[in-house]
């Protein structure tokens, strides 16, 4: 899918070298290490000192006599390896809907319509008054946006979680919501795969959340496949987010049908946590997951994931002991 952005970046490989911080533009990429000085090894150092190369990124997108690259000979790897991933849940309205009225009693005497209502006018009081739900998810659980996805033996209920991710460029520590997206350098696609069996520990209902059970497995995060800079992204609460299993669209919603938006987010995170160059902030996942479908993730489905303006990923699933 031809990326509409004037430029983005990228981690790249060429066979079993090294990965490499690229320069994307439109099907060609630009190796960083010999285009700038110093030459950075890792998008990483690009986020750290994001200020004063975003300028020179600018320059080498126009400049045709460097030594580009075609893409589709190169490895395209996830674009950042954050040291921080924060990720939030039950933030879009259709998808909290759905998931309270699947969890309904049996004994339940409210007609669909009218806890539909109820729910809603909860969600919109939890919006006006409310902060956000965010937990902590491991780096180990990020690969590329076209890598094989492994689902582990032990994982009975996999399901798919598109999500927007925003990247942090500046450091921010108890900003306001009108001071978050000054310190986002960009954004990208994530995949916050869930194993549903495991989100609720079942010998002791009473601890709550297990998120490093049901979340962490390594692969269980494709994020990709490139990091859009935020001057080409206008609107991040007007982004329209579509996945497809195997070629059917399964989500298909917009951010502006967030609960909390990126800004209120970014800002709630940071009055506990200081956000750090490459930290991922998820942003929550619409309705439509496996959960809603009655259809969970099984070896050889295929995910195709976009979001407006950020390119596309594509992950296979594989059972483990097929590997």
């Amino acid at each position: 899918m031809p990326l509409p952005a004037p430029f983005a970046l990228g981690t790249f490989s060429d066979q079993q070298r090294e990965p490499f911080p690229g320069l994307v533009v439109d099907d060609r990429v630009l190796d960083l290490r010999g285009a700038l000085d110093p030459g950075p090894h890792s998008v990483q150092v690009l986020l750290q000192n994001w200020q004063r190369v975003l300028p020179e990124l600018r320059e080498l997108a126009h400049d045709d006599a460097r030594d580009w690259r075609a893409i589709g000979d190169l490895r395209v790897h996830a674009p950042v390896q954050p040291r921080q991933i924060f990720q939030t849940r039950a933030n879009y309205l259709p998808h909290v809907i759905d998931r309270e009225l699947a969890h309904r009693s049996p004994d339940e005497p409210r007609p669909p319509e009218q806890a539909r209502a109820e729910i809603s006018e909860v969600m919109d009081r939890r919006a006006a008054d409310g902060v956000p739900y965010v937990f902590i998810g491991l780096p180990g659980a990020i690969t590329g946006p076209y890598d094989d996805v492994v689902l582990p033996s032990w994982c009975a209920k996999p399901d798919w979680e598109l999500e927007l991710a925003a990247v942090i460029g500046e450091p921010a520590y108890r900003i306001t919501p009108a001071q978050s997206l000054a310190h986002v350098a960009g954004y990208t696609i994530a995949n916050d795969l869930t194993d549903r069996a495991s989100v609720f520990r079942s010998d002791m209902p009473a601890i709550g959340t297990d998120w490093l059970r049901a979340k962490n497995a390594p692969g269980f995060t494709p994020i990709g496949p490139y990091l859009v800079p935020a001057e080409f992204v206008d609107d991040p609460s007007d982004l329209r987010l579509t996945l497809r299993l195997n070629g059917e669209i399964k989500q298909d919603e917009s951010t502006s049908d967030m609960l909390f938006d990126l800004t209120r987010v970014i800002s709630y995170v940071s009055q506990t946590a200081r956000l750090l160059p490459g930290d991922l902030v998820l942003t929550g996942s619409p309705a439509g997951n496996g959960m809603h479908w009655g259809r969970l993730l099984r070896s050889g489905d295929v995910m195709e994931s976009t979001i407006s303006g950020l390119g596309a990923q594509r992950t296979r699933c594989v059972a483990e002991e097929q590997r």
